[in-house]
């Protein structure tokens, strides 16, 4: 079951279809900045859960924050969850440049 992930920018979302259906199975909401992409809601449609579609719903929004070199805020539980599994993408996570001063 191929998933097919697009940028829909004016809807400041990522949507899954499976199988070049014209449904959406999933879709993952951020905000964006001109140096991070916040990831703030990922919904996988209740048929679609187990089959990837979360998975590449992530995976493709990850790999374009870094061709656009931005940082992450994984706000969404999903996305957090998604990159502590995948140690290879959390070198995207947004650390904060602010000091604490005593």
């Amino acid at each position: 079951m191929p998933v097919e992930v697009s940028h829909v920018p004016e809807a400041k979302r990522y949507e899954a279809r499976v199988d070049g259906a014209s449904e959406v199975a999933g879709v993952a909401e951020y905000i964006r900045t001109t140096e991070l992409v916040a990831f703030v809601h990922t919904e996988v449609k209740a048929e679609y859960e187990g089959a990837g579609v979360g998975s590449a719903l992530v995976r493709t929004a990850l790999d374009e924050a870094r061709a656009a070199n931005l940082r992450v805020l994984a706000t969404c539980p999903f996305f957090a969850g998604w990159i502590s599994r995948h140690p290879e993408y959390q070198d995207l996570l947004y650390q904060s440049r602010s000091k604490v001063s005593d």
